[in-house]
């Protein structure tokens, strides 16, 4: 078999146990169990977008780069036609939502906004990648109509500590001794316009990618600034698309772990357009 090397998930069959919970957030159907694990049942049919990492409460999946059968969006289609019809219409926004245009949607997985038009553009090498597509969005509008853009006002850093990255902050830093903390997915800032008004000021933050680091590792590094440091409130602010719900599942299991009554705040930022 001639494979193609792309993101996959992965299944740690030691933590698996069986919960079931990442079956139907898997919208292409490529997962199911079987004897009490999760196993991926076709590879041509995971995406390796990621809807089912924030779903499992055992940290048990993972998305890794692998050679393996090239994504089937046309079987996925079938599949889903034949054996659960009512998953295809979430399975094209789940698509739409990281500017991928189903094969049987085209553009029209984006027509709830009219005054926006995706392009799906080459990736680095001059050509369409297998899997990950580059979605540009801006205003639709003939060239006598288009106006400048106003001019935003003079926003203030609000930047109150560094390192900002969660892998990097040392856990009784000074900065997050009875502070609110931000936790932060790292595509925040870029469908924030007010993003240092909104999310930094008189705030700590901490930055990661649920999908791309170490979640167990988030979830110990965040156990670790919970218990050295007196958190008033954790706010978590994560990217609509599926797989950045896991930032949120990372902050419930670090509250958990921490044993204190910690409020926690989250906040669901969309694309911007």
């Amino acid at each position: 078999m001639n494979g193609t090397l792309r993101p996959i998930i992965t299944i740690d069959e030691e933590k698996c146990d069986g919960c079931g919970n990442c079956v139907p957030a898997c919208v292409e159907g490529a997962l199911r169990i079987v004897n009490g694990k999760a196993r991926l049942v076709k590879q041509s049919f995971c995406d390796g977008l990621g809807a089912c990492l924030g779903d499992c409460p055992q940290g048990a999946l993972h998305v890794v780069q692998s050679e393996v059968e090239a994504y089937d969006e046309p079987g996925v289609l079938a599949y889903l036609d034949s054996a659960a019809p009512d998953k295809v219409a979430g399975h094209i926004a789940h698509l739409a939502a990281h500017g991928i245009a189903s094969s049987r949607a085209g553009a029209h997985a984006f027509a709830a906004c009219p005054s926006v038009q995706p392009r799906i553009l080459p990736d680095e090498r001059g050509e369409a990648g297998p899997l990950v597509r580059v979605q540009e969005i801006g205003l639709v509008a003939p060239e006598w109509e288009r106006q400048p853009a106003p001019a935003a006002p003079e926003q203030r850093n609000e930047l109150r500590q560094w390192p900002v990255q969660l892998h990097l902050v040392p856990p009784n830093a000074p900065y997050f001794q009875g502070a609110e903390l931000t936790l932060i997915a790292d595509c925040v800032p870029f469908a924030t316009p007010d993003f240092h008004s909104r999310f930094l000021k008189n705030s700590a933050v901490a930055v990661g990618c649920p999908k791309l680091d170490d979640g167990n590792a988030y979830v110990h590094k965040l156990t670790q600034i919970l218990l050295a440091s007196d958190i008033r409130s954790l706010r978590v602010a994560y990217m609509e698309v599926p797989c950045c719900r896991g930032l949120l599942f990372i902050a419930q299991q670090a509250v958990a772990a921490s044993g204190k009554q910690v409020p926690l705040d989250p906040v669901l930022v969309g694309i911007g357009v």
